[in-house]
């Protein structure tokens, strides 16, 4: 395991009291939300990072405004297109 020092102010976040367990728990959950959204790590990997389950990191996605889908609007549309003409066939 790879250890990385990060040296901060002494009240990094204004008036919110964090202990220091806290704030790097706060801090790995950010960088793989991030990570995640930039499409640099999987979800898997993600949830790995922040050291919780894939569901849990998917549920949590949202309290930073984050999909769980990766996908852009022109692929989705492209897969619906897709699933209609599939129905066509039958």
């Amino acid at each position: 395991m790879r250890t990385i020092t990060l040296s901060l102010p002494d009240q990094p976040l204004g008036d919110v009291e964090m202990t220091d367990d806290e704030l790097t728990e706060e801090i790995r959950m950010l960088v793989a939300v991030k990570l995640y959204e930039l499409g640099r790590i999987s979800s898997g990997r993600a949830a790995e990072f922040a050291g919780i389950s894939r569901v849990e990191f998917l549920n949590e996605l949202g309290r930073y405004n984050v999909s769980p889908f990766q996908i852009t609007p022109e692929e989705l549309k492209a897969e619906v297109k897709g699933l209609r003409a599939d129905l066509d066939q039958f």
